[in-house]
């Protein structure tokens, strides 16, 4: 079932208008752990004498709907009515006979204390342990869940906002803070966003500059680890400028999150979020930072239209990810993170996606199910490959990279479908006939819509994995004595090497031997026992499970308690819920945290441990 022409997953009937400005005065209530306030609504409309308007809303108590005009308010009639489970539900609005080409509509409410877009945390939750925090994850279509909104790619806004909060935490949201007092923190948005990127986060946060536009945001416990994690975020910002183009936002600032956070990253435009996850001491993994300033030109200025065509998001973004490594580090190291992509997609193929192949096309019918159903690594990094392979194919970076820059100069602060790019890449590339036979040699159909692995794996350069493949098929195929005596295993590998490493052992169907002391013997080896980087420490936990340690389990549940971040907690708990002896463990130790995930979190990993009640 499609909910609207234009995005299966919203009820808004944004053909006929559009929100082109939103005004938000929000006070944010600890004590109920609800949102309330006004969001008024500035629309313009492409259909004459419209008589009805749908939002999109989510467990919203709605108080009060008016029309604002020159002589005054003119309260309206409204329902909400529609609700599907995970989607949300439709607010009417029944406009006055005449409309113009303007609309602006006031709608007072309050959030929910369960709104699926709001993790309220209580001090204990919090490294400072004195203040409440709340943040906010609107992305996919939770939005929907802290305003009336049409909630969807299709159609972006800019906004200002008021936050009314407790004096003694700071407030912040995804846009430029132009005034605050004591309780009060002001806020606009000149450039146009989709609702997914509205974001406001409260609590005792401190900050640190670490770049000419840039400071990092944090609890004072962890201010300085982040600030040095985080240092190369200049030179990354200052790569992606020569790929994608000027940089429109203003500032870019970081905010460590705590650890309920349940991805990676948040691209929220002025600020993105960042799970504490990544604070591993070596900057290994700050490439997520990267892949999170690249998303200011894919994702934020250039937008999918509808979730179906996520991968014109985050394809992209890895895309530019992966030029960004290899400007700074080198091609050798660009291509090992593209090669570390494809391991992690064939995991997640094999594992997450392996009921649903439908999900591992890389353009997605979101008729019958919400985009967080088929969240996965599908869209990164078969939608990135793709690209690579479009560069290969049609000159390499000198050819390819023009083009892009001016795709995104092309449709900055519009929304897009994957035909869009399509008509563009052939318009550019056919004015020299040399190009008509590479172009015919695209198998469109193939690699938008054909399930599992990308039909073509682009020429990487493989030195860099060569040494982990190694490694791997020297645990994976020799007992203790033998693995002991090579002299494969004094030499080093680099920590994202160590992460490939494990990622391919894994990967084995079969590991000789995989008892307590061989594994032990691995973490001492390589220092996975004592090691900070989550990583590989969430491959060394399920190394513990497929070897079947249930004295490890303390282990295993530490690392799954330890952080909420869904690309680790879900693999986890997927594979422990198919160890009959682990699986009641499991399912026991997530109906106890499982208020402490988001919703969304907590959510998919019930579907993985096939707990289709949530509160089971």
């Amino acid at each position: 079932m499609r909910l609207s022409p234009l995005d299966p997953s919203s009820y808004s009937n944004a053909q006929e208008l559009i929100i082109r400005h939103v005004d938000l005065d929000w006070t944010v209530n600890f004590d109920k752990s609800t949102i309330s306030g006004t969001a008024t609504l500035h629309f313009k409309l492409t259909k004459k004498d419209l008589e009805e308007v749908f939002l999109d809303v989510s467990d919203l108590t709605v108080s009060s709907v008016a029309a604002k005009s020159t002589a005054g308010e003119v309260p309206l009639d409204w329902d909400i009515g529609g609700t599907i489970e995970n989607i949300g539900s439709k607010l009417t609005i029944y406009l006055p006979t005449k409309t113009n080409d303007e609309l602006t509509l006031v709608i007072a409410y309050e959030t929910s204390p369960k709104a699926s877009a709001l993790q309220w945390l209580t001090p204990e939750q919090t490294f400072g342990k004195k203040h409440p925090y709340l943040f906010s994850q609107c992305q996919a279509i939770h939005a929907r869940s802290i305003l009336p909104c049409q909630d969807t790619p299709a159609v972006k806004f800019t906004y200002n906002a008021t936050l009314r909060h407790p004096k003694e935490v700071t407030g912040l949201m995804s846009a430029i803070k132009v005034d605050s007092e004591p309780g009060v923190s002001k806020f606009q948005q000149k450039i146009p966003i989709p609702s997914y990127l509205l974001a406001i986060v409260v609590g005792a946060l401190v900050s640190k500059p670490i770049g000419p536009i840039s400071s990092v945001w944090a609890e004072q416990e962890q201010i300085d680890e982040a600030a040095e994690e985080f240092s190369q975020t200049a030179d990354f910002i200052a790569k992606a400028k020569e790929i994608c183009g000027p940089y429109v936002w203003e500032r870019y600032d970081l905010l460590v999150m705590p650890p309920s956070f349940p991805f990676g990253g948040m691209e929220n435009p002025c600020l993105t979020f960042v799970t504490p996850t990544l604070l591993a001491g070596d900057k290994s993994l700050a490439t997520v930072v990267a892949h999170e300033i690249a998303h200011s030109w894919t994702g934020n200025l250039v937008t999918n239209r509808n979730f179906e065509h996520f991968w014109l998001n985050e394809g992209f973004t890895v895309f530019v990810e992966g030029k960004i490594v290899g400007r700074l580090s080198g091609n050798a190291s660009r291509d090992f993170h593209a090669l570390h992509g494809l391991s992690e997609l064939s995991d997640c193929i094999k594992t997450q996606l392996a009921d649903t192949p439908e999900l591992t096309k890389l353009v997605v019918d979101l008729s019958e199910c919400g985009p967080d159903d088929a969240f996965s690594t599908v869209p990164y990094i078969k939608g990135s490959t793709f690209l690579r392979y479009l560069e290969d194919l049609l000159g390499g970076p000198s050819k390819f990279e023009p083009f892009f820059r001016a795709y995104l100069d092309r449709f900055k602060y519009q929304s897009v479908l994957t035909n869009d790019f399509k008509q563009m890449l052939y318009e550019w590339f056919r004015e020299d006939p040399n190009n008509e036979v590479l172009l015919e040699r695209i198998n469109w159909d193939l690699w938008l819509f054909g399930e599992g692995m990308p039909p073509v794996i682009p020429s990487y350069d493989r030195s860099m994995l060569e040494a982990c493949l190694a490694h791997a098929t020297l645990w994976a195929e020799n007992d203790l004595d033998t693995i002991k005596n090579s002299p494969l295993v004094k030499q080093s590998l680099v920590s994202v090497q160590l992460i490939e490493f494990l990622a391919q052992l894994l990967e084995k169907k079969k590991i000789v031997d995989l008892t307590a002391e061989k594994v032990a013997l691995l973490g001492e080896t390589y220092g996975f026992s004592t090691t900070k980087n989550a990583e590989l420490r969430f491959r060394f936990v399920r190394l513990f499970i497929r070897a079947r340690l249930i004295e490890k389990m303390d282990e295993i549940l530490a690392f799954a308690n330890s952080n909420f971040r869904m690309k680790f907690v879900r693999p986890v708990y997927k594979e422990l819920g198919a160890w009959p002896q682990a699986r009641p463990i499991a399912i026991e130790n997530y109906n106890r945290v499982k208020d402490q995930m988001m919703t969304v979190c907590a959510y998919t990993v019930a579907k993985d441990l096939g707990i289709s009640d949530v509160s089971a």
